[in-house]
């Protein structure tokens, strides 16, 4: 999901953490930028006047210097002009932030994510670690405008988040650990020594858990969870027992972009600041104006297209949830292109049998499977649709996973 640095707002804090930390990172080869300049095209290109103002590609683009003006200026006007009003915490935070990195006066929306943070209501030790993925970027937002004011908000945050005892989640502990590492080095002078304690103990906890999703070819989690924990990583105070290997890590992505992985705009803007030895905690520290030189991007290279040919998906579409009045198990299998993505699937099986008709809900990610013969997902009731390939969780969207040959994609009605 490397975005940090930070603005110092006053004298009294400056002695407790002016300037980031020592960083751990790496920088993408000379001869390996092409592909670094090619995703960063293809996200700036999705930002038109039809598409979801998405606020962290407009981070992405500003701490990476945006390679397309036009589609910066539009993506900017749009988040200035766009109504808050239903935003969750974690959106308004990215908002918060884009408008920050735009050189851009937030307005009223620090002042109403101040307020919604102060009534904010810890998730409690066994409730779902995602529950604070947008709690940790609110934080993060209101630490880089004003870290005093923001202090008694981290203290709750890093008291529960230290009592949680649900199952990690990578994206959410390096949300968190951006967040409390920009509390850690801000505490103010003369504050209570047991703050900058409880930072440094949930910060320890939280790297430990983070570096255990090491893979051994360097991935943190999963391919698309790397970009946020590679910025955790870069910045925290504290390393995990398991030494990171950034230039690991960096080959390994790399290939992935080589190999077509990243082609969601959302995708691209978790991985770009990483791959441009940013962080979120860079926000803060944009150069804005007329004398911002954008980077030239004359020619890039793109992954090798696919074959042609067809190949044939079995597609199961599963609900087997007490409560739920309607139960079933159907299969089928339908013909597509190579290289089709799995949405095209779901609409082949859609147009043979009306029993796989199924909705969409668009999001930053792009469209997210609602509903599949007419059983919807419901918030209340924590229930989604969850796809998978074989046994194993997909980790891409409908729109940008590609299914192989003779690939057997279950749609299962589940609760988390």
């Amino acid at each position: 999901m490397a975005w940090l640095a930070f603005l110092l707002v006053s004298l009294p804090w400056a002695a407790a953490g002016a300037g980031t930390q020592a960083r751990s990172s790496c920088s993408v080869p000379s001869r390996q930028q092409p592909w670094v300049d090619g995703i960063q095209v293809l996200m700036e290109n999705s930002v038109t006047a039809s598409a979801l103002p998405n606020p962290s590609v407009l981070i992405a683009m500003n701490l990476a210097g945006a390679c397309n003006p036009e589609a910066q200026k539009l993506l900017t006007y749009e988040l200035v002009a766009s109504d808050t009003t239903d935003l969750t915490v974690g959106q308004l935070a990215l908002s918060i932030m884009a408008l920050t990195s735009s050189c851009r006066d937030p307005g009223s929306k620090v002042s109403v994510l101040q307020k919604q943070m102060e009534n904010w209501t810890p998730a409690g030790p066994s409730d779902e670690l995602t529950a604070f993925y947008g709690p940790s970027l609110a934080i993060l937002a209101l630490c880089q405008k004003n870290s005093e004011t923001t202090l008694p908000i981290a203290i709750r945050f890093a008291k529960a988040l230290l009592a949680n005892a649900s199952p990690f989640n990578v994206d959410t502990g390096a949300v968190a650990t951006l967040a409390l590492t920009c509390m850690y080095n801000r505490i103010p002078v003369g504050s209570d020594g047991s703050y900058r304690t409880l930072f440094g103990q949930v910060l320890k906890e939280t790297v430990e858990k983070i570096g255990v999703e090491i893979k051994d070819n360097g991935i943190i989690g999963n391919i698309y969870s790397t970009g946020l924990a590679m910025q955790a990583l870069s910045v925290t105070p504290v390393q995990p027992n398991k030494k990171w290997d950034c230039e690991k890590t960096l080959a390994t992505v790399l290939d992935n972009i080589k190999q077509g992985k990243f082609q969601n705009p959302m995708s691209i803007a978790q991985i770009l600041p990483s791959l441009k030895g940013k962080t979120y905690l860079d926000v803060p520290q944009v150069t804005c104006g007329s004398d911002q030189v954008s980077p030239t991007v004359l020619d890039y290279p793109t992954p090798v297209p696919t074959s042609a040919s067809n190949i044939t998906v079995t597609y199961t579409i599963n609900n087997q949830l007490r409560g739920v009045e309607l139960l079933f198990n159907v299969t089928t299998q339908v013909s597509v292109r190579s290289g089709s993505v799995l949405l095209v699937v779901l609409e082949e099986a859609q147009r043979k049998n009306p029993m796989f008709k199924f909705e969409t809900t668009m999001t930053s990610w792009g469209p997210v499977v609602s509903s599949i013969h007419n059983i919807a997902e419901n918030a209340n009731h924590k229930t989604y649709w969850e796809f998978l390939s074989g046994r194993t969780p997909l980790n891409e969207g409908v729109a940008q996973y590609v299914p192989f040959n003779l690939e057997h994609i279950t749609a299962n009605f589940t609760q988390y």
